[in-house]
């Protein structure tokens, strides 16, 4: 059937847009992901690509012609269809009305359909064929919306065991494996490597080996369909099945476009190229129409490249005049935002744009704490931080000081009895917040072994959403840095978060005596609307009263 494609919104403010130039004239074939136009928006021109595949069978908008967003663009469908229906009606209108049309048309062959359907023996159930199950998109994270298929580690046909991992999913939290509960034949995948799709979207089917499940959808159910429609689809089948094996075969055979042509690729294989420096161009896909995707990566090995070509390549490059290239020119480097990077935008900007917060900043002498955890770390199998000295400090003021420890509601502001510290860890995604539970009570060394354990967890992607859930006050320390001083967002629904700073070797007046010293500072970020000036600061003197004196942390 044919498909409608309309003038794009390519930019947040777009009203309008002007067909700059026509990549596919009347007549050609188009396959998914080819580029149809360069479309002039307000902001800049962009390239628009196809979405469906046939032949371009109307341009509906000129090079050089302007017209409002929704204006009829092009329309895609069969060589040879009839296309007349949905020129009248300008686009989507004709198809409703052909839509229309069919449903009265089925409307009053209801009865016909049903006999003929009794006549040829069909039967429909509702449900999906013995021993056959269903497996959706799965909720990996609290906060998860959908999800991106990172890597498939079986193959439509592959036996299935419980327990086996079937994919790598990428949530908005991290890249996580999703194993099966259930054995059997993996007999068909509903998304392939680097697509993404909402919670609940069929991700696979898994069954006896051999069974039918091309009329299963992602609901569980059969779809209903007579002798006739049968028989039609049957050809449709065959002939989008005879139109994928060639597409397949093109593809095998020509690999990956070397000749400036656009390279698909998904935002995991993307990144891994540039972190191992492999050209992209060089890399055949195996994914979804010839996409790039991880598997392609860590197969990848460059091969020798004959001699003869290489020299004569050489030979050329040195005969050919070399173009001058100015400096300072401008480039940009387009990557795709993961999962995990879009929920920390949405998560950060909601925090900044509705929590009112403010800062507080203090200075600590930190004399004492280098000489206590100096004597520490002599005894035998004991190893603590800087940072471990803070995450118990900062758990023990939180018990003199309560309403640090709260969350913010339109109805009311709930105090937490329970302390559960997030320990902020930088990962090549973004940012995760894995949480220590009931931090209060663990010594320094305890809370030493366990942010050790949640961090490497979580550089190595083994981080559970449980693990992540539940903080009730976060910890950001980028002193590993060099970083003095700086300011957090909140992770709500925390009311403050505590950025540290490293530790400052200065001048310092003590005893009326400038001598040399060791400082940190710490800020206190906060939401007003639950902790007033005056109980930042007292929860920041008592902070310091503990680090300047660690032993009391030993009680």
């Amino acid at each position: 059937m044919a498909e409608v494609i309309n003038m794009p919104r390519l930019s947040d403010t777009m009203e309008e847009g002007v067909v700059a130039k026509w990549l596919k004239q009347k007549g050609d074939k188009v396959e998914e992901g080819d580029i149809l136009a360069e479309i002039e928006t307000d902001k800049a021109t962009m390239e628009f690509e196809s979405f469906h595949e046939g032949t371009l069978l109307h341009i509906g908008i000129e090079e050089g012609e302007t017209a409002p967003v929704d204006t009829l663009l092009a329309i895609i469908g069969e060589e040879g269809e009839d296309i007349s229906e949905l020129l009248k009606g300008g686009g989507d209108s004709g198809k409703d009305e052909k839509k229309d049309k069919k449903e009265d048309k089925s409307g009053a062959d209801e009865d016909e359909a049903e006999d003929e359907a009794e006549s040829d023996g069909d039967s429909d159930d509702g449900g999906i064929p013995e021993g056959v199950e269903i497996i959706t998109m799965p909720r990996l994270s609290d906060t998860m919306e959908e999800g991106t298929v990172a890597s498939w580690l079986k193959k439509e046909g592959d036996k299935v065991e419980e327990g086996d991992i079937l994919a790598e999913i990428e949530t908005d939290k991290a890249t996580m494996e999703f194993e099966s509960f259930y054995e059997g034949t993996l007999l068909k995948i509903g998304l392939e490597e680097g697509e993404t799709a909402k919670v609940d979207s069929l991700l696979a089917i898994i069954g006896p080996e051999g069974t039918d499940v091309s009329n299963v959808s992602v609901d569980g159910k059969s779809k209903k369909s007579s002798g006739k429609s049968d028989k039609k689809d049957d050809k449709k089948s065959d002939k989008s099945e005879e139109k994928e094996e060639s597409k397949s075969s093109d593809k095998k055979s020509s690999g990956s476009s070397k000749d400036g042509g656009r390279i698909f690729a998904s935002p995991l294989a993307k990144k891994m190229a540039e972190d191992k420096g492999i050209d992209l161009s060089d890399v055949e896909g195996t994914g979804g129409n010839g996409r790039i995707v991880k598997k392609d990566i860590e197969d990848y090995k460059p091969s020798e490249k004959p001699a003869e070509a290489k020299a004569g390549k050489e030979d050329a490059a040195a005969a050919a005049p070399q173009p001058y290239v100015p400096a300072g020119e401008e480039s940009f480097e387009e990557i795709k935002n993961s999962q995990m990077r879009k929920t920390i935008a949405k998560r950060l900007g909601e925090s900044k744009f509705n929590a009112p917060h403010y800062y507080l900043t203090i200075e600590v002498d930190m004399a004492n704490a280098m000489a206590s955890r100096k004597q520490i770390n002599e005894m035998p199998d004991v190893k603590v931080s800087f940072n471990d000295m803070v995450i118990k400090a900062s758990a023990m003021a939180l018990r003199k000081h309560p309403q640090v420890n709260s969350q913010w509601t339109n109805e009311s502001m709930k105090i937490a009895k329970h302390i559960h510290m997030g320990v902020a860890v930088a990962v090549e995604e973004g940012l995760v917040v894995p949480v220590l539970k009931f931090a209060d009570q663990m010594s320094m060394t305890q809370i030493g072994n366990n942010v050790k354990d949640v961090a490497g967890k979580a550089r190595n992607k083994k981080l559970q959403p449980n693990e992540m859930e539940g903080s009730t006050f976060t910890v950001s320390n980028l002193g590993m840095f060099g970083i003095v001083e700086f300011t957090s967002i909140i992770n709500q629904p925390n009311s403050a978060i505590l950025s540290v700073g490293t530790i400052v070797e200065k001048p310092v007046v003590k005893n009326g005596q400038i001598v040399v010293g060791n400082t940190m500072k710490l800020t206190l970020a906060c939401d007003h609307r639950t902790v007033d000036g005056a109980t930042g600061a007292a929860f920041l003197k008592t902070l310091k009263t503990y680090m300047e004196n660690p032993v009391t942390m030993l009680a």
